[in-house]
């Protein structure tokens, strides 16, 4: 099936809550694991990603707004909603996101690309949320996406 095909057969479930992505230094982070209390509500999606550089939080506005007074030195990006392609996809699949990617970045919509086990997810700023849906929706539909 091509990314195309897939993309057609997709749900694009679009989360209620507005998403703030934050950057914060491992020091910080294992200050964080000392407070339960800090943990985000398990009521709202979230991701945490630990890497060598850095530890990225993914929170929404109720858990973010908790956790701001113990950010004072955090990179924080606001106003981003996040999108999920409701379809399982094989580990095999080739190219799916690499095409949504392509298709946004010629309509000029920046994304952050997320990949849980089996399943693709998009943050999008709030401000590009509709076009980035019309964009989606009119290149499943087949119709040009540069043609406006």
């Amino acid at each position: 099936m091509t990314a195309q095909e897939l993309l057609a057969k997709s749900n694009i479930e679009i989360a209620p809550e507005v998403y703030s992505l934050i950057s914060i230094d491992h020091k910080t982070w294992n200050s964080l694991l000392d407070r339960p209390e800090l943990s985000p509500r398990m009521t709202a999606q979230f991701m945490i990603l630990m890497d060598k550089w850095e530890v990225t939080l993914l929170l929404d506005a109720i858990d973010f707004e908790v956790l701001r007074p113990e950010l004072p030195n955090a990179k924080i990006q606001q106003g981003y909603r996040l999108l999920t392609f409701d379809l399982v996809l094989d580990l095999n699949v080739v190219g799916f996101m690499a095409e949504v990617s392509r298709v946004l970045a010629a309509a000029d919509i920046p994304i952050m690309a997320l990949s849980a086990f089996s399943r693709d997810h998009l943050l999008i700023r709030q401000v590009d949320l509709a076009k980035a849906l019309k964009v989606l929706t009119d290149y499943t539909a087949g119709d040009d996406i540069n043609s406006e």
